[in-house]
């Protein structure tokens, strides 16, 4: 697996434009988000539909094809530094085929960041533009206005990245060793559901595969793993290393399903490296080489996220 294009880092005044390319927004964790960026020195700018609501599909933030203008519109505006996330939920699965990606590759690379189901997008732009994107809070996140250790690592990913070139977990190896590899991955479940798509990597070969999930239970979880072992996604994949499991049932629950359907792929694999739906998630870069080591509970990065 080749590593991707580094976009480049932000400084102040850069410009980054808020979307919603999933579920609905509340406006007030919104502006919420928005003073923390604007407390770093950046201009954020909102999309049109960022608030807009679909009453025929209200898990929707609004219209496919508005979500889907409001993205590209702001990946193709040469001002425009960076692309945000407000949320995840559900709706990228929609958007990510109404998108010219023509259009996106010739805008040239900036930064992306989002979680969750924005794990479509990811996909999509390590795909469809070769590009690193960055795997963490989301604008309108209670966990980014909330937390400070969450937009920290956001902000020193942004605008310092050799700052945070390791990330340690709290937890264990599930099995042991150190493995070399480009990262990738996102929610379980946005990975499972896109094999077989345009957008998906047809598998993770040679890759450190970052992966976390929300309120999945535990035979959710197995089902979701079982789908990548037998469509043969996870041959060849060289680490795995687990962020947060919110909602998805106890963990000591979930852990041995864990175990079953990762500890026989003979790899690396190590739990709770603190990114994803939990508290102070941490920015995971997908796309760029990196050792991980599951018995010292780190992931160090080769270079830094962002030139």
């Amino acid at each position: 697996m080749k590593e991707l294009v580094r976009p480049g880092r932000l400084a102040a005044g850069a410009r980054v434009a808020v979307v919603a390319p999933s579920g609905p927004v509340a406006e007030e964790r919104l502006q919420a988000g928005l003073d923390v960026l604007r407390g770093w020195d950046l201009d954020p700018v909102v999309a049109s539909h960022v608030l807009d609501r679909d009453d025929r599909l209200p898990h929707l933030a609004g219209a496919d094809a508005d979500r889907a203008a409001d993205l590209q519109r702001a990946w193709c505006d040469p001002d425009v530094d960076a692309v945000l996330c407000a949320r995840g939920g559900y709706g990228a699965q929609r958007v990510v085929d109404l998108l010219d990606w023509d259009a996106m590759r010739a805008a040239g690379p900036k930064v992306f960041v989002g979680f969750s189901d924005s794990t479509t997008l990811h996909e999509a732009f390590a795909v469809r533009l070769g590009l690193v994107t960055l795997y963490g809070p989301v604008a309108a996140g209670i966990d980014f206005i909330k937390n400070a250790r969450a937009q920290e690592h956001l902000r020193a990913t942004l605008f310092d990245p050799e700052a945070v070139r390791t990330l340690a977990a709290a937890g264990r190896a599930v099995a042991p060793g150190r493995a070399r590899g480009v990262t990738l991955g996102g929610c379980l479940t946005l990975l499972a559901t896109g094999y077989g798509t345009p957008h998906t990597r047809a598998g993770a070969r040679g890759g450190l595969l970052m992966i976390e999930d929300v309120g999945e239970r535990p035979y959710a979880v197995d089902r979701s793993l079982t789908q990548l072992l037998r469509t043969g996604w996870l041959d060849g994949v060289a680490g795995v290393a687990l962020g947060s499991w919110d909602r998805c049932g106890p963990y000591d629950e979930l852990r041995p399903v864990l175990v079953d359907r990762l500890g026989g792929l003979g790899v690396p694999v190590v739990e709770e490296l603190g990114f994803g739906h939990c508290e102070g998630a941490l920015t995971v870069p997908l796309g760029v080489r990196a050792e991980l080591d599951a018995e010292a509970g780190t992931l160090t990065l080769d270079a830094p996220a962002l030139r």
